[in-house]
């Protein structure tokens, strides 16, 4: 599979997904597609312009003649699909978006690749990227699994699990290759600052308020991204066709303990008295149809491919502090909105 379309790649999962695969193979033609929308940002993939083997385009997967032109003019071997709306806020408020983009996009993506190799699907592979949310919510105990009966409750859970069926249909249907993977809260660098725990590094560092949903105590599984990375490598080239892989950290937290940990961290690299940080929660009016809890099963990839997580929490969460500290420049063109004229600077575009 020499040439490879990796959807959102300007994304911040997708960024970290783009360098590894570039750095990794040189062999592979590695295309980013992204739209460059709110949470697309090429400054996140800088170091990344002059390598021989990567190239960007700049598209909307729901542009379908757009799309179908793409596919047949690079023929890609392979297609790792993240680009997705995926913020459960924004879905709330704008459901009709999640739909175009995280269900008739895939769409798109999937048609585009029948219609490019048919029957023919010797070492050809689409690889969906999905979330455990797709799985609804869990009481205290329990994990899910791979066979957890999806049950979403919000636009964007919804969407997604949408996608995840369509791409299933044209497995059993037309024969396409593929394989889904369903992880849990991703963390580190380079996520938006809209997500908690950017967002709350962001609001420690300038003092502001740091808002909790209803009592705090809904529970995630927090993944490091670059170990969501090597996971999607792993499941990639070692996945069995047709299967799905949760992709978790072993790694649950009560949002209110997560963000104690968060301020106990910033205070000490920030030189800030003990608890200061704290003293900035404030709880706010819970969101509609909030998820108790996830917790996701990742002993399948754990056993087949020999998967893990390399960090604990503290390290992964205490690296991430570290690096939104060190690239202020970039956190502050994300708040501004400077980050949106990059693509026009670096390709010499006037609008």
């Amino acid at each position: 599979m020499n040439k490879v379309l990796i959807t959102g790649g300007a994304g911040f999962i997708g960024s970290h997904v783009v360098r590894l695969f570039v750095n990794k193979y040189s062999d592979y033609e590695i295309y980013n597609l992204d739209a460059l929308t709110y949470a697309g940002n090429l400054e996140n993939i800088t170091d990344l312009e002059s390598k021989p083997n990567y190239h960007f385009i700049k598209g909307d997967i729901t542009n379908e003649s757009f799309i179908e032109d793409f596919f047949q003019k690079h023929q890609f071997d392979a297609v790792i699909h993240l680009a997705a709306e995926s913020h459960v806020d924004r879905s709330i408020s704008d459901p009709l978006a999640f739909a175009k983009t995280n269900i008739l996009g895939t769409m798109i993506l999937l048609n585009a690749f029948k219609k490019l190799w048919q029957d023919n699907w010797s070492n050809k592979l689409f690889y969906h990227v999905s979330t455990d949310e797709v799985y609804g919510t869990l009481g205290e105990t329990g994990l899910f699994t791979e066979t957890t009966s999806y049950d979403p409750n919000s636009p964007y859970s919804a969407s997604k699990a949408s996608s995840d069926h369509f791409v299933r249909s044209y497995g059993e249907t037309y024969g396409m290759p593929f394989v889904i993977s369903n992880c849990s809260n991703n963390y580190g660098a380079n996520q938006f600052p809209e997500k908690l725990i950017p967002l709350f590094i962001n609001n420690i560092i300038n003092n502001k308020s740091l808002p909790v949903y209803g009592d705090g105590k809904y529970t995630r599984d927090w993944l490091f991204v670059n170990d969501h990375a090597s996971a999607i490598d792993l499941v990639f080239h070692k996945g069995k066709n047709k299967q799905t892989y949760n992709i978790g950290g072993f790694n649950e937290w009560q949002n209110i303990d997560l963000i104690k940990l968060l301020c106990s961290q910033m205070d000490e690299k920030l030189e800030r008295e003990k608890g200061e940080s704290e003293e900035l929660i404030t709880y706010v009016k819970d969101r509609p149809g909030h998820d108790l809890r996830y917790a996701i099963d990742a002993t399948k990839i754990n056993k087949e491919l020999g998967w893990k997580p390399s960090v604990t929490f503290e390290e992964g969460l205490s690296k991430t502090i570290d690096w939104y500290l060190k690239n202020q420049v970039w956190l502050n063109n994300i708040i501004n909105g400077e980050y949106q004229n990059y693509y026009n600077k670096q390709y010499n575009l006037t609008s």
